[in-house]
């Protein structure tokens, strides 16, 4: 027991940090990728009621939800104007439309005649025009037309205009919140909302997009993507070359968190190889995305000089500098400066409450997630945002791919590549029964790391301010 205390008090796994490597690197990071932030979040169990409980998910329906920001659609979804989106989430609909002054707006997706949702799926649009009765709205949200008007003089010196959300764009995201009276986006994320001018998020596109039915709730889903030390277990194919016991974990304010997970090093878990063995099972597990995903490379060369197999870090700097030029060669751009932790690492940054776009300059993952209307499941939405090519205009983003509800992940091999969708199937083995077992303990406790598990306990923290009603903080 005294073992077990003295090791988690020590907070971090022996060895080299991610804060070492950084100082390993070939280029020097920017400043906030060495900054640390780290809460004591203390060491109490969890109440598993917030996974399983109706009432609580009421809650979360009244009190959180419409009193944050939310991350709704990307501006690549909806280029051009009259293009719209709909977004539905937590019984809430919404209809986002490209304004002719590339503004956007979000209507609250309903006819104010009989409530009819006025549109189901996404698409151009012309005019919003109720498909029940007709009535007409301009795709300002103005009314243009009640059908039998002489049936509702009634409404004449009546506003009926469709009510809108609050939005604001971002890095190319398209940011909704009902509460008129949050700070900005920017400013309600806090210092972290910087990190992603580097990356030019604004000109990236939605390259890979997939959506699955995950039958486990939408904080368990998302929290088994909070940590990486479950990779010792659920995914040990990654541990030839992820530093998961490595990771370093920020918590930074009420809205946002991070892991930063490196890549192109042993696994502390792994004893008795050197860097030729990471390049090795690097190459291996790349070469059957590269075609899809782009996110990775080939590093049978060694192009560096001064190669060492006994470097712990040699291996992170061939991959470094194969990653330089094999995004130069695919998007045209100058990534001379990027440290090879921008090239290579994991960055999950996740913004509270649904949302985690990764940063770093090569194809970047953006997990959304999307509670279901009991607290048994969820929807889970993957994309990869992909540079645009230098000198070419930014695509449209591709379709979400629904995978049926009967299929795993490995249904999408060919929009996520082999290797990409087994390690979210390898993580829905487990989701399913988190959900069960939860319902299952005797006590309805959990018992939690002190460091590793720290971003669930901040997470949940901020959720339960919410719930309280300490949040939101208002201007």
């Amino acid at each position: 027991m005294n073992e077990i205390k003295d090791i988690a008090r020590g907070d971090r796994c022996p060895g080299l940090s991610y804060t070492d490597m950084l100082n390993g690197d070939t280029r020097r990071a920017p400043d906030y990728l060495f900054e640390e932030s780290h809460i004591d979040m203390g060491d109490h169990p969890l109440p598993v009621a917030p996974y399983i409980s109706e009432e609580f998910a009421r809650a979360e329906r009244e009190r959180m939800w419409p009193n944050v920001w939310l991350f709704a659609a990307r501006e690549d979804e909806m280029p051009d104007a009259g293009d719209t989106v709909v977004f539905d989430i937590a019984g809430k609909s919404f209809l986002l439309v490209r304004q002719k002054d590339g503004g956007v707006k979000a209507f609250y997706n309903a006819c104010l005649h009989r409530g009819r949702k006025l549109r189901t799926a996404s698409g151009p649009s012309v005019q919003l025009r109720c498909p029940f009765h007709g009535f007409t709205w301009r795709n300002d949200g103005s009314l243009k037309e009640i059908p039998c008007a002489w049936d509702f003089k009634h409404l004449a010196a009546k506003d009926m205009d469709l009510p809108q959300a609050r939005v604001e764009l971002w890095q190319g995201f398209v940011m909704l919140t009902e509460n008129h009276d949050l700070p900005d986006f920017k400013t309600w994320l806090g210092p972290a909302a910087s990190h992603y001018e580097r990356y030019d998020f604004a000109n990236r596109y939605t390259g890979m997009w997939v959506q699955k039915k995950i039958p486990a709730n939408w904080k368990a889903t998302a929290e088994a993507f909070m940590e990486a030390w479950h990779s010792i277990t659920t995914h040990p194919q990654l541990l030839a070359f992820l530093g998961d016991a490595n990771t370093r974990y920020d918590l930074i304010g009420d809205h946002f968190n991070r892991a930063i997970t490196p890549s192109g090093v042993l696994s502390p878990h792994v004893k008795g190889k050197n860097s030729d063995y990471v390049l090795e099972k690097m190459n291996e597990f790349s070469g059957g995305d590269d075609a899809k995903t782009n996110r990775r490379f080939n590093a049978s060369e060694q192009p560096v000089d001064g190669y060492d197999a006994d470097d712990p870090l040699a291996a992170r700097k061939v991959l470094a500098e194969a990653g330089r030029k094999g995004f130069a060669e695919n998007y045209g751009h100058d990534y001379s400066d990027a440290a090879d932790t921008e090239i290579l690492d994991n960055f999950t940054y996740n913004i509270f409450p649904n949302f985690a776009p990764w940063i770093g300059f090569l194809p970047t993952l953006v997990y959304r997630w999307l509670p279901g209307d009991t607290p048994d499941w969820c929807i889970m939405e993957i994309r990869l945002l992909f540079p645009t090519k230098k000198g070419e205009q930014r695509p449209r983003a591709v379709a979400p791919t629904y995978i049926p509800d009967d299929e795993p992940f490995a249904w999408a091999n060919d929009i996520m590549g082999p290797q990409l969708a087994n390690v979210f199937d390898q993580d829905m083995a487990n989701l399913p029964y988190v959900q069960e077992g939860m319902k299952a303990m005797k006590d309805g406790l959990m018992e939690l790391g002190h460091y590793q598990d720290s971003r669930v306990r901040h997470f949940q923290t901020t959720l339960m301010k919410y719930i309280d009603g300490t949040l939101p903080a208002v201007q």
